[in-house]
């Protein structure tokens, strides 16, 4: 269970099932157990069970993202100009080119434009397993970099749900969580350092954020910013204790859970001429080839001009390797998709595959490209 590669086993175990219970008998009580309206429901936009574990607990997730965006920023690999340049320089490169691929596989069928962040992003879960699964043939290097490409792709995915993925804005709710954010920064300049206050006006945000408009996951990062990280004379830091409590709950519950509820796709249905269909061949493509076509481009051009160097230890084929494992975008694809098409599930449906797809090429690719690059470099 402490392995490094659990968490995504444990995930694409979980998208596995999802894809069994939908091709079984068992599929309409599958869906019926997630989409049916609950009896009772606190929060009216909470009324389904996906709808809390998208809502609800994938808040817990972006909240764990802030903390290890804050974490990275103030003292890890994004703290410092020089060491940051790379990877920022690369996950903007990894963000863009696989949208520009989208676009143009996807050119003439402007209803699916609003896509086009779908192969944007990067499951780090799924990634680092492979990464990990292949062991001590790959520089340490390259997981770093590799983590923190991650981190800036997360940041870059939040933004992007939180301007192109919100519609119909209340006012008011967006004062109010404009209200708790400002008390929980008050909090942070303060020094107060006791977990509790940061968590119950981190619920509050939460919940002026779900009824504003702007996806509640936005407030998970938002919260996470302000949670203080200063060390104290024991080496330790609410922020820290967050991390350090929320890390497996993150990748042994919220995570796989995210997976079974979402990735369940009729493959039955679909057939050849589904998976062939513009919206799944974009994906794919973004994914498979626009990912390590902006990662390894970038590292390369960046090295060429001069501008950063590449990781230390690391050849071509553990850079391009790395790059191809970029192109996994499980989780945050799944979770951008859903964003894009909800009054379409049949486009929701056709974009499952191409994230299949596109993932599992990935994957496959880069660990065979890592398999086969040297163990050692001078």
């Amino acid at each position: 269970m402490r392995h490094e590669a659990t968490p995504g086993i444990l995930l694409l175990a979980c998208a596995a099932l999802a894809i069994a219970l939908a091709n079984s008998p068992l599929h309409h009580a599958f869906h019926a157990a997630l989409h049916t309206p609950l009896p009772a429901a606190p929060l009216a936009k909470l009324d389904t069970v996906h709808a809390w574990i998208n809502d609800g607990l994938m808040a817990v997730f972006f909240f764990v993202v802030g903390l290890e965006i804050k974490r990275e920023t103030v003292s890890g690999a994004l703290s410092d100009a020089r060491r940051r340049r790379l990877p920022v320089l690369a996950a903007m490169a990894g963000m863009a080119v696989p949208a520009i691929v989208f676009l143009a596989v996807s050119q003439g069928q402007s209803m699916l434009h609003r896509g086009w962040a779908i192969p944007a992003a990067t499951d780090i879960a799924f990634a680092m397993g492979v990464l990990a699964l292949i062991g001590r043939r790959v520089p340490s290097s390259i997981r770093l970099f590799l983590l923190t490409v991650a981190v800036v792709d997360d940041l870059g995915a939040v933004l992007v749900i939180a301007f192109f993925y919100t519609s119909g804005v209340a006012w008011a709710w967006l004062a109010g969580a404009a209200a708790v954010f400002g008390v929980l920064l008050a909090l942070n300049r303060a020094g107060v350092s006791r977990v509790a206050p940061y968590a119950a006006l981190g619920v509050l945000l939460w919940v002026c954020v779900l009824q504003s408009g702007v996806h509640a996951t936005v407030a998970g990062v938002l919260a996470a910013l302000t949670v203080p990280m200063k060390l104290d004379r024991h080496g330790d830091s609410p922020l820290l204790r967050l991390e350090h409590g929320l890390v497996p709950f993150n990748g042994f519950v919220v995570v796989p859970l995210f997976g079974l509820a979402n990735a369940g796709v009729a493959l039955g249905q679909a057939g050849l001429a589904g998976v062939l269909a513009p919206l799944p061949l974009a994906i794919a493509a973004g994914l498979f080839l626009g990912k390590q076509a902006g990662v390894l481009g970038a590292v390369l051009g960046a090295e060429r001009l001069g501008l950063a160097p590449r990781p230390a230890g690391a050849g071509v084929l553990h850079i391009w390797g790395m790059a191809l494992l970029c192109g996994i975008g499980f989780t945050m694809s799944l979770f951008i998709a859903a964003l894009a098409f909800p009054a379409d599930p049949d486009l929701v449906e056709q974009a499952k595959l191409g994230i299949l797809g596109g993932s599992l090429l990935s994957a496959l690719a880069g660990a065979l490209v890592l398999r086969m690059a040297p163990a050692r470099l001078p």
